[in-house]
């Protein structure tokens, strides 16, 4: 038995060898025909360039890939040798199919499968709006049509934009080195077809220290500009730079690399662009400034031939207009919608005159409704996630009110527009529920036993009596209660924070979060202990499938479980990318 035993660690350890290099793209990777894309493979050992094997589908490399790989003999992770690469930067695959890439070196091999994919000959529609709500969940959707439609006896008395777009696909949402993710890489997946890790944005997070030289693939804006003569439009409440708007069309292994991500955008050149994160544009010497150079990017639009828009009334201004529009309406993240239009809180006082989602949406779509080629619209609902971080849940169901009206703006345009493609998803949830209702006027001081569940929460008494579609308050006496699953210590008021945004935790002197004591003596509040580790301020993303929901030609693509990759591959076809539209 010992032989046994001692043949099978052997055993387990060549095989683990054996497995040790690693190839990008990854196995299983879907590639659009004709997208570039880079090709590398690291290898956990220093071999020779005469040592390494490659071949496609049993051929040599060359004869499918038709360009020889660069050889790099010791590359470096943290100032010490990892191993020898090979790497292939804009690589193409004309042809449809599967193409299996086996390697080997030396003791190391190491093989994978691809699958390139091709499209119709012929699009199937001339526009997509893709709306992608950061971090919405079903209770935020739930929640937002109990806050602004109320509900009598059980059943809505009014329904979401949303609630009219089918339902057509669960997505999953894992990165590729964790079950549990973020904006950059879902985003990423979305917007190019392929799987990468947490924090990374339109390339294969490898090994170098280097986030800028990672194994890079086409973004849809990029295969857009090279296959179509169409629009680009992207529009969100965070910064322009932030991971869902950067994924479009950036590339790097770290989403923070925010002012590299400007020039990336203005490489791209979006024909629409609105948003917050001014402050990444303006060179170092200016106040307010992110940048650690001189470049003065808002010169650099301009001069690229971009009006500039800083407030409402300058994006009014520029609604019929046609042009290229770069419009920024706030060094950071703009306010959120409970905020900036009702309490006047945050940075209101600052900035007041902040356009919203919907605002910029109309505009967006003004602009590019111009265009007779058509066009690619993404707009993203930030602060969904934004505020269901620090659980401030008012904040967050506020803004999928608004994302749900920057919806309906769409359903309106599709109505005159049929060859519109309408897509509503989230990247991630988060793990929120509703539990039931607090009621003020049950008897008692302590806010615990003002929560109702089951028979005794009845239904909240929200009111719209101004037909906004919004609460006319927040603060009644009888509202909705969401709790999260996660999250760090904190007080728990019941309440909503009517001050400004909610800040749970606080670093103490070592460095560890901690509840937030601004909100101890806040009458009843309890102390929740965290469950996430302490050094997290804020609740964290669930791994739990998101819905997907589309509405328009093209939607009959989605269907069933999806991985966000596969997402990429309905839009391509929808637009036929793998077909050369342009002289």
């Amino acid at each position: 038995m010992r032989k046994l035993l001692a043949a099978l660690v052997v055993s387990t350890a060549l095989s683990g060898a054996a497995q040790a290099a690693t190839v990008y793209p990854l196995d299983r990777a879907t590639i659009l025909a004709g997208s570039p894309f880079d090709f590398k493979v690291e290898f956990s050992s220093v071999v020779k360039p005469e040592d390494v094997k490659i071949t496609v589908n049993g051929q040599d490399y060359k004869a499918v890939l038709g360009k020889d790989v660069q050889f790099v003999a010791e590359e470096k992770v943290k100032d010490k040798v990892a191993g020898s690469a090979v790497i292939l930067r804009g690589l193409t695959i004309a042809d449809a199919g599967d193409y299996k890439v086996e390697v080997s070196a030396g003791s190391e091999t190491r093989s994978v499968t691809w699958n390139v994919y091709g499209t119709g000959a012929a699009p199937k529609a001339k526009n997509v709006i893709f709306f992608l709500g950061d971090g919405l969940s079903v209770a935020h959707r739930t929640a937002a049509r109990i806050m602004s439609k109320g509900m009598t006896e059980g059943k809505a008395n009014g329904r979401l934009n949303l609630d009219d777009i089918p339902p057509a696909a669960f997505i999953g949402t894992s990165a590729t080195n964790a079950i549990a993710t973020d904006s950059a890489n879902t985003m990423s997946a979305y917007m190019t077809g392929h799987k990468t890790a947490v924090n990374a944005i339109g390339v294969y997070a490898d090994r170098t220290a280097d986030p800028l030289d990672d194994p890079k693939v086409e973004t849809i804006a990029e295969a857009l500009r090279r296959q179509t003569k169409k629009s680009i439009g992207i529009v969100a409440t965070a910064e322009v730079e932030d991971a869902t708007p950067a994924a479009v069309v950036s590339h790097t292994r770290s989403r923070n690399d925010k002012a590299e991500i400007v020039g990336m955008l203005l490489d791209v050149k979006p024909d629409v662009l609105l948003g917050g994160g001014s402050a990444y544009f303006l060179p170092k010497e200016v106040a307010g400034s992110k940048r650690k150079d001189d470049k003065d990017y808002i010169k650099l639009f301009k001069d690229a031939g971009y009006s500039l828009a800083t407030d409402k009334n300058e994006l009014a201004a520029n609604a019929k207009a046609n042009g290229l529009l770069l419009g920024l309406f706030h060094p950071g993240n703009l306010d959120v919608a409970l905020d900036r239009e009702f309490l006047k809180k945050g940075t209101v006082d600052k900035y007041p005159n902040q356009p919203g989602l919907v605002e910029m949406t109309k505009v967006a779509l003004d602009r590019l409704s111009n265009d007779p080629n058509g066009f690619f619209l993404m707009v993203e609902g930030s602060s969904i996630d934004k505020m269901s971080h620090p659980l401030d849940w008012d904040r967050a169901v506020i803004d999928t009110i608004e994302f749900d009206k920057a919806i309906g703006l769409a359903r309106e345009f599709q109505k005159s527009h049929p060859d519109t493609l309408i897509v509503v998803t989230g990247d991630h949830t988060h793990g929120v529920s509703i539990i039931g209702t607090v009621d003020d006027e049950k008897p008692g001081t302590e806010m615990r036993e003002k929560v109702g569940t089951y028979a005794e929460a009845g239904f909240p008494n929200y009111k719209d009596e101004n037909g906004d579609g919004y609460p006319d308050r927040i603060d009644v006496s009888r509202r909705l209660f969401l709790n999260a699953n996660n999250g760090p210590d904190h007080y728990e008021t019941f309440r909503p924070k009517m001050d400004g945004p909610f800040v749970p935790a606080i670093q103490n002197e070592k460095k560890e979060y901690v509840a937030n004591e601004q909100y101890k003596d806040v009458p009843g509040a309890v102390f929740v202990q965290g469950n996430i580790p302490k050094s997290s301020d804020s609740g964290v993303h669930a791994v739990d499938d998101v819905v997907l929901q589309a509405i328009g030609p093209g939607s009959e693509g989605f269907t069933g479980y999806m991985e966000q990759s596969d997402v990429y591959k309905v839009l391509a076809d929808t637009f036929a990318l793998g077909v050369k539209q342009t002289n």
